[in-house]
């Protein structure tokens, strides 16, 4: 069974502490980080969390068949509850923690879960299958002016109110290329001349809503660092600006004294280190054997005291 061998593994990996301990990968995937990871440190223990029914059967596989499944405790679970869990379990320190955000390049390459503009395939776009609301849900039940401003925040699109009249005008939309010739339709030849796909943000926008990926961040990157030992390292590999903006803000301010300029208050020494003054990016060698690659940004942050 092959293992996807994820964006910036090496360097990742190479921020966490080493030895025994117990570690949690936030997002399984198919089990790229969680592999390498447990073959770096023997006496490890590993909680791996993932909201994809596909991903944990996948990776309780390439787990088994790598003699390491033993060592691991697969959650279905948004990393949002994580903290919870684990305490749940009798599990109040940590040793290392990964996060490697966003959609998968499995679950991008699978038409039938409705990620990607380059394939036909239903609109569902949800990481849990199990859950209701799917992306048909939003573009076809929201009414134009919220969906514009979904589409604007989650997307960033300037476009944003033409596209979601367009897809009014034209509802139903029950397909990913009914969606993106509905974006198509709503740009100007100028826009649609420029590099890059014209429906990617409003895809970027539907997913996020559609799964509360910023909303379940910002109460992951809240609680999840105070799961640390001391010494202990929370690595987070965002795809987009909103994500990562939410974890440089979210990790500097951990990392400042109390009482600065950040953080008016009473004087207290930082508990947290930033490992990454700037976000580590791909290599171009990553960038030219995986072109998903390009927008990532690796960020790393320590804990030094309790």
């Amino acid at each position: 069974m092959g293992v996807h061998k994820p964006v910036l593994l090496g360097r990742s990996l190479d921020l966490l502490p080493t030895g025994e301990g117990v570690y949690a990968d936030l997002t399984l995937g198919r089990g790229g980080h969680s592999l390498e990871l447990l073959r770096r440190n023997p006496g490890a223990r590993l909680v791996c969390f993932d909201l994809d029914d596909e991903a944990i059967r996948e990776s309780r596989g390439i787990f088994l068949e790598h003699g390491v499944l033993g060592r691991v405790t697969l959650v279905k679970s948004n990393y949002a509850g994580a903290a919870g869990i684990l305490r749940s379990m009798g599990i109040d320190s940590l040793r290392g923690i990964i996060a490697d955000l966003g959609v998968s390049s499995p679950q991008f390459d699978e038409p039938e879960r409705g990620f990607s503009y380059r394939y036909d395939g239903p609109l569902d776009m949800r990481m849990d299958q199990t859950q209701a609301l799917n992306a048909y849900d939003i573009v076809n039940g929201y009414e134009e002016r919220k969906l514009a401003d979904i589409i604007y925040r989650y997307g960033e699109e300037r476009d944003s109110r033409r596209i979601a009249r367009k897809i009014v005008e034209r509802r139903p939309i029950k397909t990913t290329f009914e969606l993106v010739e509905a974006v198509k339709a709503a740009k100007s030849p100028r826009e649609l001349s420029k590099k890059g796909h014209p429906a990617k943000q409003t895809f970027q926008a539907l997913r996020i809503a559609v799964n509360g990926e910023l909303d379940s961040l910002e109460k992951m990157l809240g609680e999840m660092p105070g799961m640390l030992e001391v010494g202990g390292v929370m690595a987070v590999i965002t795809f987009h600006s909103l994500e990562d903006r939410l974890v440089k803000d979210g990790f500097r301010k951990l990392s400042v004294a109390l009482g600065s300029r950040f953080d008016p208050g009473p004087a207290e020494a930082p508990k947290y280190r930033l490992l990454t003054r700037k976000p580590i990016l791909p290599t171009a060698e990553e960038e030219a054997g995986n072109p998903r690659a390009k927008s990532a940004k690796l960020r790393a942050l320590e804990r030094i005291a309790l």
